[in-house]
Formats: structure tokens, C-alpha cells, sequence
């Protein structure tokens, strides 16, 4: 294979047989459980990054089920995204995915940067209740019920709720394990059609685990929940802070301005 032919086809590993196809991503009748919980500020600072900025201390905790995805193909996810503010503009920091297939999971974490973990995450429909959980490996870390379509939830905010940007942590290693790319990346998800949206009652329970962390964000109360099915586009990324290339600056800087003071004193 020749140099050109390696660049060419370099849009993902491994390089002659990657684990998804280009984008973009299409996904229909994806399924979501949204439980909004009340959690501790002391716990949100220690995770989330600047220079986003924490709003309220909440954290949208969801379960997602997306049986068609141009790609990535039929699987379960789920995670925490903390509503956050980047120069003014509100959106969701992506702090947590826990998923159970290969391809989205690389994908995820190599165009994006998503938080993605393989574990055992479900939705399934138990009479009266949709339920949530997630497993990593044998031990239940997450379930979330949610009573069954009681109230039509107001459909211009779930999709005001979509439309909004998520911001995620790029960070791909050097070889010899330094950090050769550390991006704050934004997102959108785009050509969305909900489908329908509901609201009821809704109870979560996170237990710790070492590998998967979802407990430290500790559910004080329940705010809101939804349910609902939507059709949308997983739009691809753009860097809006790059962490390396501050670094560098403001080392100059104050480099800088301590050559100035000793040259002063």
C-alpha cells in the first residue's frame, strides 16, 4: 500500500478494516428515558471541565435505546449529561455512556471524543413502568422506572432539549502516553422528528462501582422525567478550546512576564 493510499483511507482504525463506516449517522426510532436529578455542586465541580460552567446543580441521567442506526447498527446506552454554559451558550456535558456494541463505542470515542464504556445497559417495558438499568459485567450500577405515558410532555421543549449543544473531552494519547490532542469538541444533532413524548413519576438508584462511576453524582431528588421516540442525525464534532494550545500560550505568557520582571527589578 502505498503513502497516499495510507492517507486516504486513514478515517479510522484499523486502518484496512475499520469498525464503522464514514458518517453521518442517521438513527430512527430511538428511544430515550430522561430522569433529571438534583445532585451536590461540590460533585459536579470535580468533574466538570472548564471553561464550561455548572448552571443549576443537575444531572440528566439516560437510558436509550436506539434499534436502527445507519453504522452503528442495534444497540443500548446510557449515561449522565450535566446541563453546562460555554460563553453564554447552554447545552449538556456528556459526562458518562455506558453501551453494549463495538462499533459505536469506537466510532464514539474516535470521532468525538464520547465517554463511551462497554457494559450492559436495558430498556424494557414492564406493564405500568418502563424500566432502566445498567450493568457492568455481573453488578447492577443503575435503575431507573419511570411510570408508562401518563401525561403528553410539552413537545417544543423535549426538541428545544435536543437541539441544544453537547460538549464533550477529545483526548487521544501520544505513544509514548502524553496527550497528543485535548479538545473541549461541540456537537449537534440535527433533522430531528419527535415522534411522540411523554411525562410521569420516576424513581433512580445509582450504586457505586469502580469502573463505572455513576454514583458519584449522588441523586438528592428527582426533578422531571420524560419519555419519548425521536428520528435525528448525529451531526460531527467541532473543536471549540483546545487544551494543549492554551497550555502552551499561557506558559509563554508567564514566561514572559517573569522575563519582564526580572528585568524591571
Amino acid at each position: 500500500m502505498e503513502i497516499a493510499d495510507v492517507v486516504k483511507r486513514a478515517y479510522a482504525m484499523p486502518l484496512t478494516n475499520p469498525s464503522f463506516p464514514p458518517g453521518p449517522y442517521r438513527f430512527f426510532d430511538r428511544e430515550y428515558i430522561i430522569i433529571t436529578y438534583r445532585t451536590t455542586r461540590e460533585a459536579l465541580e470535580a468533574v466538570v471541565p472548564a471553561p464550561l460552567e455548572i448552571d443549576e446543580p443537575l444531572v440528566k441521567y439516560e437510558f436509550i435505546r436506539m434499534p436502527d442506526s445507519t453504522g452503528f447498527g442495534d444497540y443500548t446506552e446510557t449515561g449522565q449529561v450535566i446541563p453546562v454554559r460555554y460563553k453564554g451558550q447552554h447545552g449538556g456535558y456528556v459526562h458518562s455512556m455506558y453501551l453494549d456494541d463495538d462499533a459505536p463505542i469506537a466510532g464514539g470515542r474516535e470521532l468525538w471524543g464520547f465517554p463511551k464504556k462497554l457494559a450492559s445497559p436495558k430498556i424494557v417495558h414492564e406493564g405500568e413502568v418502563v424500566v432502566g438499568t445498567l450493568h457492568y459485567g455481573s453488578v447492577l450500577c443503575a435503575t431507573g422506572t419511570m411510570g408508562y405515558k401518563h401525561r403528553e410532555a410539552d413537545h417544543d421543549q423535549v426538541l428545544a432539549s435536543l437541539a441544544a449543544p453537547n460538549f464533550l473531552i477529545k483526548i487521544i494519547p501520544h505513544v509514548d502516553g502524553s496527550p497528543r490532542i485535548c479538545e473541549l469538541v461541540r456537537y449537534y444533532l440535527t433533522d430531528i422528528t419527535l415522534k411522540e413524548a411523554w411525562t410521569a413519576p420516576a424513581a433512580l438508584d445509582l450504586r457505586p462501582h469502580v469502573m463505572a462511576d455513576v454514583a458519584k453524582l449522588p441523586v438528592l431528588d428527582i426533578v422531571s422525567a420524560v419519555h419519548f421516540t425521536a428520528d435525528l442525525t448525529l451531526g460531527l464534532g467541532e473543536v471549540v478550546h483546545d487544551y494543549l494550545d492554551y497550555l502552551a500560550d499561557h506558559g509563554r505568557s508567564a514566561a514572559g512576564a517573569k522575563e519582564l520582571e526580572k528585568a524591571g527589578a
